[in-house]
């Protein structure tokens, strides 16, 4: 009978552990809904925080990513609709409300990201107020 090495052991579940690991990094999907509130917000937060307005994402491919958003509002002016959706971030108050000031907002025009932050908050402003005047 041929006797097994313990470095052959060794690697042999090194390489078990490896196969696994990466299985694991490259099909296993994050899932937005499966999260506490604590790791939501932090994945929405370093997701978001990688979104470059230069990539041309489309609302689609954003809302596959993070899930649906916490708020939204939206309106159609001279045939473009615009969207501003918010995406929680950063928690302040534990009563179970989401407000926007606890959110990352995101505008969409014609479902293409065109601004993050406040300075989507204030395009969408301005975009309305101008549309409705």
């Amino acid at each position: 009978m041929m006797k097994v090495k313990p470095v052959a052991l060794f690697l042999a579940g090194f390489g078990v552990y490896l196969l696994l690991t990466l299985a694991v990094l490259l099909f296993y999907k994050d899932d937005p809904a499966q999260m506490t509130w604590q790791h939501r917000d932090n994945f929405n937060a370093k997701v978001i925080s990688r979104y470059k307005l230069a990539d041309n994402h489309s609302q689609d491919d954003i809302t596959g990513r993070l899930g649906g958003p916490d708020i939204t509002q939206a309106v159609q002016l001279n045939g473009q609709i615009y969207q501003l959706m918010y995406y929680r971030t950063q928690r302040k108050l534990p009563d179970g409300i989401t407000t926007e000031d606890e959110c990352t907002a995101l505008l969409f025009i014609d479902r293409r990201l065109v601004a993050i932050g406040e300075v989507a908050v204030s395009q969408y402003q301005q975009h309305v107020s101008n549309g409705n005047s």
